[in-house]
């Protein structure tokens, strides 16, 4: 089924994998769960041997278990989640294996936009059934949460700061009285079954908010204290964030049917220039300069596919350290010519250095890649 699809959601794409550990799990389940907690963090943050499983789970989520748990026990207790960081720290994802692991559905999603209206978050009309039959039930079109209350199952509202503050107070009443109200269904007499839409067991909502959006439209003091926050911090380990390149670049090989390895000297020069580009970026004097890009763990995958996809297509199919630098240039570039002028700041002061000491190596083929990128930028 899943070849079908461009991007498969979670659940499609490890259905094998949940199919699995439903049939094995025999803890207690909150409300309507598929999968207890213990399955659903054994599910995002993989198996170990002391687990005492037949079958290994993949790792799909890195960071730390706390955050995973904090998140699991929240949503048990249907109180409303809200991820915060910074961009590209895998807040998207984490919410999406945490709605696949417990409804098997992860699709009932708001986008939070300038342009988002309560109609996203409750309901709209099927104008020419209306013309046709008046308002009813058959007429309304719900929400993705409005059917995720219906359902019992977990609403997702992403980049939650980006929606303005009647939006985010439509939320406020989803989150305390578990109900919609349809107004337009009343006879005029108050509430009726017929213009209530109740919120079945197990409903709650996952909110992503980006930390660098604070000040765009902040959340009031009442919708806060309807969440639970969970901060998901920018992953500065080393090792970690390798695991977390090789896992989606497996991935995307797999999707494109590309057989190329990746040599482990290109990650590592990949995974040092976005160490230093950080680095530089913390102890810059002002905005000016720094590079307009997060320097997320989201941002280097998108450099090696982008470095991938070239060598594929246009090179000789073997990645090389030139293209990476390349790639890099090209995607770090936002800005011009504030960002090329930190790139090439960049590339004299640390990547030539290195590129000089390690003559007829990649750091040399990366160094010469990157100057004809800034030269040709420019």
């Amino acid at each position: 089924m899943t070849d079908n699809m461009l991007r498969a959601p979670a659940e499609a794409k490890y259905a094998d994998e949940l199919d699995w550990l439903e049939s094995v799990d025999d803890g207690p389940k909150p409300f309507s769960w598929r999968l207890s907690p213990r399955m659903v963090r054994l599910f995002i943050l993989g198996s170990e041997r002391a687990d005492g499983l037949e079958r290994e789970i993949p790792q799909k989520w890195f960071g730390d278990r706390a955050f995973v748990e904090r998140a699991i026990v929240t949503l048990a207790s249907d109180r409303g989640l809200l991820l915060i960081g910074d961009p590209g720290t895998g807040k998207s994802w984490l919410a999406e294996l945490l709605s696949a692991a417990i409804s098997r559905n992860s699709t009932l999603v708001v986008q939070g936009t300038a342009g988002t209206t309560e109609d996203h978050i409750k309901y709209a009309w099927n104008v020419s059934m209306v013309i046709a039959k008046g308002q009813s039930r058959q007429s309304m079109i719900p929400s993705p949460i409005m059917t995720a209350m219906e359902r019992g199952v977990i609403g997702r509202f992403e980049e939650l700061t980006r929606a303005t503050s009647d939006v985010q107070d439509a939320l406020i009443s989803i989150l305390s009285e578990k109900y919609v109200s349809i107004p337009e269904l009343g006879d005029g007499d108050g509430e009726t079954p017929e213009n209530i839409v109740f919120a079945e067991p197990g409903f709650s909502i996952i909110a992503t908010a980006n930390s660098r959006d604070r000040g765009v439209n902040d959340l009031s003091s009442a919708l806060k204290r309807r969440f639970n926050f969970v901060r998901i911090p920018v992953v500065t380990n080393k090792r970690s964030e390798a695991e977390i390149v090789r896992f989606r670049t497996r991935e995307l090989l797999r999707r494109h049917q590309i057989d190329l390895e990746v040599p482990p000297s290109l990650l590592d020069i990949l995974l040092q220039s976005f160490a230093d580009l950080r680095a530089a970026s913390a102890s810059a004097a002002s905005d000016d300069e720094k590079l307009e890009s997060a320097l997320s763990t989201a941002e280097q995958i998108g450099v090696l596919e982008d470095a991938i996809l070239h060598s594929q297509f246009f090179g000789d199919r073997v990645l090389g350290a030139g293209t990476l630098a390349g790639s890099l240039v090209s995607s770090l570039a936002r800005r011009s010519p504030e960002d090329l002028a930190i790139l090439n700041k960049f590339w004299h002061g640390v990547v030539e250095p290195r590129g000089e000491k390690d003559q007829g190596g990649p750091w040399e083929d990366f160094l010469n890649g990157g100057r004809e990128a800034i030269a040709t930028l420019s």
